[in-house]
């Protein structure tokens, strides 16, 4: 008989742990007392995790469950010193021979040796007992079910043990048990297992295995009849309270006994080097239900195959993604599709990589199990995990498998596993992208997404109520796009509402809607389908300097996110944050779009969020720090962008910061492509630093983006922004930023048609540059004034506001704002019959715009003098300024000004009776303004409607 391993010896004096049964403390064989009931469920949290640290958070949820009471870390405090003094009895004993409880951050560490406790004993001789000769095997099993004294941990009254702890070691008794049993079928027992099997099928009436066992036991006993029996009562009993069948390993097991299998009588046992002849492996797991879409990836892992039949791909495919994304089930739906392509079998193992209850399984574990598969007996298992790997490369040689690795950790657990030959084909499922796979083992990696809206519906409802999406088909895509398509929350979403029949769809589109609460209702009891549970998994492994970074994505307002911008934020270079990242992405956490720009799932964003804010003490001033350094980045690079635009208009500069390392920026084409890419990050920008007041951040970050507001005109978010800037620069009561947050509300207004609200913010504006005292600011107040003015027909108000502005930006010599005044004092000229006039201010205006190089307002102008051509019948000098315009406009990227250059080109064609042309051009003007949003479509929809009844 081989010696007993040391990691299944029982102690003999000094402590000893008891759970499985009512919680006990030993101390050489004599039960100490253990105090009250909350004292013994901290110390059940910490014997139950040996040498690892147990957060101050956990205990308390452990003890208290949701609603702890406010001493609650005190009492937790109390407890830790009352075993510590409980564990120094008996003080003679070796101090690494005692029991400790150490202060770990965020907890404490219970360090003991883990064969004191009986649980982690009783594991470790279940382990142990795999791969021993049937006779000892059946011994060591024995003897962990001893230290089963009755229910586990019946004395303690916390329910989240009783939740996530007790059902394992229930489910640890329950396969050891059938591990003996199946030692015992082995040495031949059959006739006094039907008795023992005949109550624990009674006992377990839905265990498959033990069914099975018996059904043996009594075909080998000559009970042939009896054993059928038990197959189909068991078969009934599945149909009745579950709906299914029994597994395939019981059906076969039954289909063998109708063929008098002879195989079923104890067969010789095998070497090594001999192969199984039985049938051929099977060991996927059952198909998923309700699997939906997926059909680009299908089709993706079909060419794979395809390829590899021909020889032209590797043995190795691989799924990754973020937590939840589907990698499973997609995997496993696939192989059931192709498992007729693999005559030999299919082997599967779950490597369990995010576990958050068990160790990752080691190569050595999961070669041990597919050689037992493949009909290896115990004994002839190399202990070398070489030779392991070298025997089951060999049982598969010119043989066709289909391996399935689920839930792989890293390349290094993967490799001993890989066939030698190319005969088979191995997918692996993974949270992590293995490069080194790739390079090593021509890996073909294929990343998964999220589902889209239609297919996330159609999960909804498969995985649901069928016919819900149908009933509230716009509350069931909301309900899809906050889930982010994400199939985890989506099948939780789903269960929440089978589970609920009169919750509607929009119920709990309402209760997720709140972001701050959104995680927490996608939890349900089962920890292994909990969306924070598996962000957990993947968090817990990073290391500290990537999991900081993590969580302050978490402060990130927009959807994207440049290198350069986490650099500010993590206060690091560029570098260390690219690195950082795609660290991040390798672990399926962010997402590389394009290359130095990332994203994250909403989900995930928020994870990180609430990680921030049920941090240490010291993370809202870290929060806080680094959301300043990240707007300060907006700022600087903002303020370098807007320069290539326009020239600036008021005194605010950032880029001369050179502590920022800015994106290069080249030209005006480059400034307008950092803004259209960076447009939504800055709208959430000044969003956020209104509502986390910062308030000078927030308004001075909204000025930065009017030269490029004036260019691309995107109403709403100008009013959004705008709004934000305004009221936060009241909070601080910050003049300039009142004066200047106004006249651009102010701009907006006027330009989308609503010249009353335009007045009313202009004359704000106005009010606050009177307060100022600065001449600058008040003439831009007053040629805002004449704008607005004109538009609500007060002419000789207008005029005599933008003569003021004009006399005020000449005294002051500034050329740039004295056309602007121009400008808007041709309008008043124009209306009131002074077209000469009107045409020569323009023409003033137009030399100054070409000296400053502010190609946006040079276009405006031009079509300006388009328009006065054209009332003066000089078309040709129109369609000129028209044409220029057009051109200046299509430089400068501002479609509004191409737009009214068609729309100018038209009247110019209308003025020579040229009405093709001019619908034409009217057309394309019409186009472009919808496109925008802009108010001036209805002004061009009238001429084509006066056009076409001219025509009829």
């Amino acid at each position: 008989m081989p010696a007993q391993d040391s990691s299944t010896r029982a102690p003999s004096t000094g402590f000893e742990f008891r759970v499985l049964g009512p919680l006990d403390v030993l101390y050489d064989g004599v039960s100490q007392p253990l105090g009250n009931s909350g004292l013994r469920s901290a110390l059940a949290c910490l014997l139950l995790e040996p040498n690892q640290v147990v957060s101050i958070d956990r205990l308390i949820e452990t003890l208290w469950g949701p609603a702890p009471p406010a001493t609650a870390r005190t009492i937790v405090h109390g407890y830790v010193s009352r075993l510590r003094k409980l564990f120094s009895v008996g003080s003679t004993d070796a101090a690494e021979d005692r029991p400790q409880i150490v202060t770990s951050s965020p907890g404490y560490l219970l360090r003991v040796d883990s064969d004191r406790v009986d649980a982690h004993r009783a594991r470790a001789l279940v382990n142990h007992a795999q791969g021993l000769e049937p006779a000892e095997r059946s011994r060591v099993l024995a003897e962990a079910l001893t230290l089963w004294r009755g229910p586990v941990l019946s004395d303690i009254s916390s329910d989240r043990l009783h939740r996530m702890v007790v059902p394992n070691l229930d489910e640890l008794r329950l396969l050891a048990l059938e591990e003996r049993i199946s030692a015992d079928l082995d040495l031949g027992d059959d006739k006094r297992l039907v008795v023992e099997l005949s109550t624990l099928v009674e006992r377990y009436p839905l265990r498959e295995r033990l069914t099975g066992q018996l059904m043996l036991a009594n075909y080998r006993s000559g009970r042939r009849a009896e054993a059928q029996s038990w197959y189909h009562a068991l078969r009934g009993r599945l149909a009745d309270e579950l709906g299914i069948d029994p597994g395939p390993e019981l059906r076969t097991l039954y289909e063998r006994m109708l063929r008098d299998d002879e195989s079923l009588q104890r067969p010789p046992r095998r070497s090594g080097k001999e192969r199984d002849t039985g049938p051929a492996p099977a060991e996927l797991p059952p198909a998923v239900a309700g699997f939906v879409g997926r059909q680009r990836e299908l089709a993706a892992l079909d060419r794979i195959l395809a390829e590899h039949e021909q020889g032209q791909a590797n043995l190795l495919a691989m799924l990754t993604g973020t937590a939840g994304v589907g990698k499973s089930a997609l995997a496993i739906t696939w192989s059931h599709r192709v498992t007729h392509l693999f005559p030999d079998g299919q082997l599967h193992a779950s490597l369990r990589g995010f576990d958050s209850e068990r160790a990752p399984l080691s190569p050595g574990e999961a070669l041990t199990g597919f050689l037992k598969t493949l009909g290896v007996a115990a004994d002839g298992i190399p202990v070398d995990l070489d030779e392991r790997a070298a025997l089951y490369r060999s049982l598969l040689a010119e043989r066709r498998f289909l391996i399935l690795l689920d839930d792989a950790r890293d390349a290094e657990q993967v490799k001993p596993l890989l066939p030698g030959s190319a005969g088979s084909l191995v997918l692996v499922t993974s949270r992590r992208r293995m490069d080194g796979l790739v390079v090593r083992s021509g890996a073909r990696i294929l990343p998964l997404e999220t589902l889209p809206t239609e297919a996330a519906v159609e999960l909804l409802d498969r995985a649901g109520v069928p016919g819900r999406s149908e009933a509230e088909p716009a509350a069931a895509r909301e309900l899809a796009e906050l889930c982010g398509g994400l199939p985890l929350a989506l099948r939780i979403a789903a269960a929440r509402l089978a589970t609920n029949p009169g919750r509607g769809v929009c119920d709990l589109v309402d209760e997720l809607a709140d972001e701050r609460d959104r995680l927490r209702a996608l939890d349900i009891d089962d920890p292994d389908a909990s969306v924070r549970r598996a962000f957990d998994i993947s968090y817990r492994t990073l290391h500290p300097t990537h999991a900081t970074t993590f969580r302050l994505l978490g402060l990130v307002p927009g959807h994207t996110f440049t290198v350069h911008a986490v650099a500010a934020l993590c206060g690091t270079d560029p570098v260390t944050s690219r690195r950082r990242l795609r660290v991040l992405a390798l672990a399926h956490l962010v997402t590389e779009y394009e290359p130095d720009r990332f994203g994250m799932h909403d989900l995930l964003r928020l994870y990180a969020r609430d990680l921030l804010a049920t941090g240490d003490p010291g993370a809202e001033q870290e929060s806080g720090a680094a959301l300043g350094r990240l707007l300060h980045h907006y700022l600087v690079v903002a303020d370098h962008a807007r320069r290539f635009l326009r020239p600036t208009r008021d005194d605010l500069d950032f880029s001369a910061d050179e502590t920022v390392v800015r994106p290069r920026i080249t030209g005006r084409s480059g400034a307008l492509e950092w803004f259209d890419v960076e447009w939504p990050n800055l709208v959430a920008a000044i969003v956020t630093a209104n509502a986390e007041q910062w308030h000078e951040s927030a308004w001075r970050l909204t000025r930065l983006q009017f030269n490029y507001l004036m260019v691309r005109c995107p109403w709403e978010d100008w009013i959004t922004i705008y709004t934000k800037g305004l009221d936060s620069a009241r909070r601080v009561d910050d003049p300039p930023g009142k004066v200047l947050m106004s006249a651009g509300l102010g701009v907006v207004h006027s330009r989308f048609g609503n010249a009353d609200a335009a007045l009313e913010y202009y004359a704000e504006s106005h009010e606050g540059a009177v307060a100022t005292g600065e001449p600058g600011w008040l003439a831009m107040a007053q040629v805002n004034m004449g704008s607005v003015l004109f538009r609500l027909g007060r002419y000789d108000e207008a005029q005599r506001h933008c003569q003021d502005a004009l006399r005020t930006y000449r005294r002051l010599g500034d050329r740039y704002r004295e056309a602007g005044a121009l400008n808007n004092l041709a309008q008043v000229e124009q209306v009131n019959g002074h077209r000469e006039a009107a045409l020569e201010h323009l023409r003033e205006a137009v030399v100054m715009y070409r000296e400053a190089d502010d190609l946006e307002t040079l276009a405006m102008v031009l079509n300006n003098c388009g328009e006065v051509s054209v009332e003066l019948g000089r078309s040709s000098d129109a369609e000129r300024y028209h044409d220029e315009a057009l051109g200046v406009a299509l430089r400068c990227g501002s479609a509004m000004r191409q737009a009214a250059a068609h729309l100018g080109l038209g009247d110019v064609a209308r003025a020579r009776r040229d009405f093709p042309v001019a619908r034409v051009r009217w057309e394309t003007a019409l186009s472009i303004f919808e496109s925008g949003g802009s108010p001036r479509a209805l002004e061009v929809r009238a001429r084509l409607d006066e056009s076409q009844r001219g025509v009829g």
